[in-house]
């Protein structure tokens, strides 16, 4: 790890409607949580690692139901304020962190792996931006905020990572 200091966030807002309850806590083989496997993957690149979106970590901002917006928003607002130079995310439901991708992503401005926007890197810096984005009257689609932004797309040819967003995933897994 660098000497900069950053936030690991898992951002677990989501209603799971494809996978019909709480899948952040829907078990794997090994009896372990999704979501306690995304923390797992995120803590050994990061100084600490919140939950955004649930009970007990950060709440949405700067309202519930904002879908990946407002975990990010809530991330970046707590990395600000606490003098974190930037976050590295998750979606709960990424139950693998590719052990590469902090030294590919984290750079200048921010970066998603290819395919999957919510494993990024966020200047903490993009905090303001991002309350004025929600604020303003627009679909809040992460893509949206991606472009906005200009954000660089990171690469890493042959690497395939589930995401569970149903349970026969899930199993499959």
């Amino acid at each position: 790890m660098d000497d900069r200091r950053i936030l690991g966030a898992v951002l677990a807002g989501g209603r799971a409607t494809r996978f019909g309850s709480d899948k952040a806590m829907a078990r794997m083989a090994d009896g372990r949580t999704l979501i306690d496997h995304a923390t797992a993957g995120l803590a050994p690149h990061v100084v600490t690692v919140v939950l955004c979106g649930r009970e007990g970590g950060l709440p949405d901002r700067p309202a519930p139901d904002l879908g990946p917006l407002g975990g990010l928003n809530a991330a970046l607002r707590h990395a600000l304020d606490q003098g974190f130079t930037g976050v590295l995310t998750t979606g709960c439901d990424m139950p693998f962190y590719p052990t590469g991708l902090p030294a590919k992503l984290i750079g200048e401005g921010a970066a998603i792996l290819k395919g999957q926007q919510l494993l990024g890197w966020w200047p903490a810096m993009l905090a303001p931006e991002l309350d004025a984005h929600l604020a303003e009257d627009n679909n809040r689609s992460i893509h949206g905020w991606l472009d906005r932004i200009s954000a660089r797309v990171v690469d890493m040819p042959g690497l395939i990572l589930p995401n569970i967003n149903r349970p026969e995933d899930l199993a499959a897994l």
